[in-house]
């Protein structure tokens, strides 16, 4: 089935009024302008991956009869970046970058400076409260361990 009126079998191609034709065409030339193209293209750059790879990282907590061991990748990161805190029952490790970038010209003046800070945080919630004096953590090679041992709640007895 055809969406063609009746008049366009005979004429399948039917030019564009006078009038329209300069308003069809400066609407084909905004749209594909530089700006408004960049600025479009980078709306479907955003859509396509509207969270950066960076803004997390990868942790695992395992929980064995003794202890949960909270694994986290962090390659690349310095010790010192590394700041653990703990609230009640929840651990949040966080990251931060600071970087200064300057770039000199050739008599040694500074015409650029740019401040890089980067921040990453992950929050885990456990079943209990956690006793801080108890937590252990190490660092190595990229890989952050903490192990939180399980504490066992007092045992009441429920009388007659």
């Amino acid at each position: 089935m055809s969406s063609k009126l009746p008049s366009d079998k005979n004429n399948p191609k039917k030019p564009i009024p006078e009038p329209f034709r300069e308003l069809v065409k400066s609407m084909n030339d905004f749209f594909t302008e530089k700006p408004v193209r960049g600025f479009l293209q980078s709306i479907d750059d955003f859509f396509k991956t509207p969270f950066p790879v960076t803004a997390g990282f990868p942790v695992e907590t395992v929980e064995t009869g003794k202890e949960y061991i909270i694994s986290a990748e962090l390659p690349g990161i310095k010790r010192e970046q590394i700041q653990l805190n703990i609230t009640g029952n929840y651990i949040t490790i966080s990251v931060e970058n600071n970087e200064l970038e300057t770039v000199e010209n050739d008599q040694s003046q500074v015409y650029r400076r740019k401040f890089v800070r980067q921040h990453s945080s992950r929050t885990i919630s456990l079943p209990h409260a956690i006793n801080e004096k108890m937590v252990k953590a190490s660092y190595r090679d990229g890989l952050l361990q903490i192990r939180i041992p399980q504490e066992k709640g007092k045992i009441i007895e429920i009388e007659e």
